[in-house]
């Protein structure tokens, strides 16, 4: 009875509002369980009725599309690196950035194979990566594209003393930072260290006195 008088006091969301809830309660969902996640377990998780998940998304598909979004958005990774600016050492730099962004790969890696197994089409995933409004452009998505913007400003070409410009290194390092991630997804062994990801990055894999193998 309580219960029933504190869910009439309590006020109304907007569309958006509810939208945004039941995404933020579906993700991990999605993240822990894959793309076949009913829409009855998304209702219990947002504390709802499963009637409220198609009032608020036209069906499960406009709901996977929305967390695929959201599992997107890089705002919080950015702002770390962001933070970092270009003092210190270097290494010390491109570790603390792939320590911010290991996070978001996993996450960006797990979404995506949720969306696939829940029947979203790849030609879907790559239009709304990019914006309903907008044609898909080759290449990685905006969110993708912020990270890699992010990182560049970790470096600094001239006195870091770099063979080849930052936005080439950048995408170097976020090629092996990526190969590695997709190792701990079943390919094979992964680093868990981002030290040593850099150190490799930096140095090569052939022991000389810089490499921290030395």
């Amino acid at each position: 009875m309580v219960e029933d008088e504190k869910r009439r006091r309590a006020p109304a969301m907007s569309q958006e509002e509810r939208r945004a809830a039941i995404v933020r309660s579906t993700l991990p969902l999605l993240i822990e369980h894959g793309g076949n996640v009913s829409t009855s377990q998304v209702a219990a998780a947002a504390g709802i009725a499963e009637g409220t998940v198609f009032r608020a998304f036209k069906d499960k598909q406009d709901l996977l599309i929305a967390c695929m979004r959201a599992g997107m958005n890089s705002d919080e990774e950015v702002a770390v690196i962001d933070g970092i600016g270009t003092d210190g050492p270097l290494a010390d730099r491109l570790t603390r950035g792939v320590e911010a962004i290991s996070g978001y790969l996993d996450r960006v890696w797990a979404v995506g194979q949720a969306m696939r197994i829940g029947g979203v089409s790849p030609d879907d995933m790559r239009k709304r990566m990019h914006g309903d409004d907008e044609p898909a452009k080759p290449g990685p998505p905006p969110e993708m594209l912020r990270v890699s913007h992010a990182i560049s400003g970790l470096l600094d070409e001239t006195t870091d003393n770099l063979r080849v410009d930052a936005e080439r290194a950048t995408r170097m390092l976020l090629g092996l930072v990526f190969s590695n991630r997709m190792q701990g997804q079943g390919f094979g062994t992964t680093a868990d260290d981002p030290a040593e990801i850099v150190d490799l990055f930096l140095h090569g894999v052939i022991r000389t006195d810089k490499g921290r193998t030395a």
